[in-house]
């Protein structure tokens, strides 16, 4: 680092990637910061330089000896900082570099207790039960789909789906049988595949992706199922909304094979409600009837680009926060808000380059079983790029925050 470079960070100030700190502070003071860099999106850390930004210089001997044995007994995992010394007229001043950690959640360890910090803002504080949560599945040691849905049961999984999934799908030649009230055979089954788990108290309950993908009414367990979509008149959000509905309904239809032996809807899905729920609002008949005594139905939008993006939502969605995936139809765009930061190191850059890291499996494999995404995975890539691009000479747009991925497509 160039010393003019340090001086314009110290004349920012501290923030969510930067701490001033003293360098007579305890060990346990300095891991708690690297802890909170390391869970967020990394930082760096100035020893030397006071909170207001005034430069103190360094005062210990052998500052990074007194760094390094600090990294070693108090953080867990291990991390690798850069360390860097950096003279500034008559003071030096240390620079302690931590990028994003890849083995996240990251803990302090001190007085035989192991607390898990992230960075809010310019302060390091205790992460709360969701945000641990969402840690333990950044560093992959965590898939929420699988985790228990407290107060739900076998009963509250629609058994048809089900039994088509296994016998029609999975072509599974030895489907459970359900004989009066006993359903063990299911149980069994189910927390097998991952369906149901058991929630810790000697109950066997639906998991995530079993009640999102086969739950009769998932909303009842989980607010944030389902999909909320709003229409406006407008190019902006308003009070009044032509249509604001939400859709409580498991991902995937329910099938059935009918007396010739064909396989046909008995049940939308989800997916299949927004069709047909959105449709009348993205395109229109046309005025002139074809040579076959129809009237040709004109698109606003390629449909197979909204039904990817949508799907994609339902697919990669951050389960841990109690909100819902939003679909806006303004005058001139489509907007698919899905709730949650990308998964792992994915950027935007890279899910346009085609790379892949689902978030939740399970609930992808379901998805593909059923055809609702391809074998690939590179819906973004090879879908909802090029045919927004042969459509209307398009591309969409991806805005990525810490709360949600917005994907908009131009009418």
């Amino acid at each position: 680092m160039l010393k003019t470079e340090l001086l314009e960070i110290i004349a920012n100030g501290e923030n969510s990637g930067v701490e001033f700190k003293r360098d007579d502070i305890r060990p346990e003071q300095l891991a708690k910061e690297i802890v909170a860099f390391a869970n967020l999106q990394g930082g760096r850390l100035l020893l030397g330089v006071e909170d207001d930004g005034s430069i103190s210089g360094l005062t210990r001997a052998n500052t990074q000896e007194w760094v390094l044995n600090a990294f070693r007994d108090k953080i867990s995992p291990q991390l690798i900082p850069y360390y860097e010394e950096l003279q500034v007229d008559d003071y030096r001043v240390a620079v302690i570099t931590i990028a994003s950690g890849v083995s996240k959640p990251y803990v302090l360890k001190h007085n035989s207790r192991e607390d898990t910090y992230i960075r809010m803002g310019d302060r390091s504080e205790l992460a709360t039960r969701e945000q641990q949560l969402r840690l333990f599945e950044t560093g992959g040691l965590l898939h929420v789909e699988v985790l228990p849905v407290g107060g739900s049961s076998f009963h509250n999984l629609d058994i048809e789906r089900l039994t088509f999934y296994l016998s029609e799908i999975m072509n599974d030649p030895d489907v459970p049988k359900l004989e009066d009230d006993d359903y063990s055979q299911w149980e069994t089954r189910l927390l097998g595949l991952g369906l149901m788990a058991k929630d810790g108290l000697g109950n066997n309950v639906c998991s995530v992706a079993g009640l999102l993908c086969f739950g009769s009414h998932p909303r009842r367990f989980l607010h944030q199922a389902g999909l909320r979509v709003m229409v406006f008149e407008g190019a902006d959000k308003e009070y009044q909304a032509q249509l604001d509905e939400v859709l409580d309904a498991p991902l995937v239809a329910r099938w059935m094979v009918n007396a010739d032996g064909v396989k046909e809807i008995d049940q939308e899905g989800v997916i299949e409600k927004f069709s047909s729920i959105i449709r009348p609002y993205i395109s229109e008949e046309a005025t002139e009837i074809d040579e076959d005594m129809r009237r040709e139905r004109r698109w606003h939008y390629p449909w197979e680009a909204i039904r990817e993006a949508v799907i994609n939502a339902l697919a990669h969605r951050d389960w841990t926060r109690a909100v819902d995936i939003e679909i806006g139809c303004y005058s001139d765009r489509i907007e698919i808000i899905s709730p949650g930061k990308l998964q792992n190191s994915m950027t935007i850059e890279k899910m346009i380059a085609g790379q892949r890291s689902p978030r939740n499996p399970l609930i992808m494999e379901i998805l593909r079983d059923y055809a609702y995404v391809d074998a690939r995975g590179m819906g973004v890539r090879t879908k909802i790029i090029p045919l927004m691009k042969s459509f209307n000479h398009t591309e969409p747009d991806f805005e990525l925050t810490d709360d949600y991925l917005k994907t908009t497509l131009f009418k």
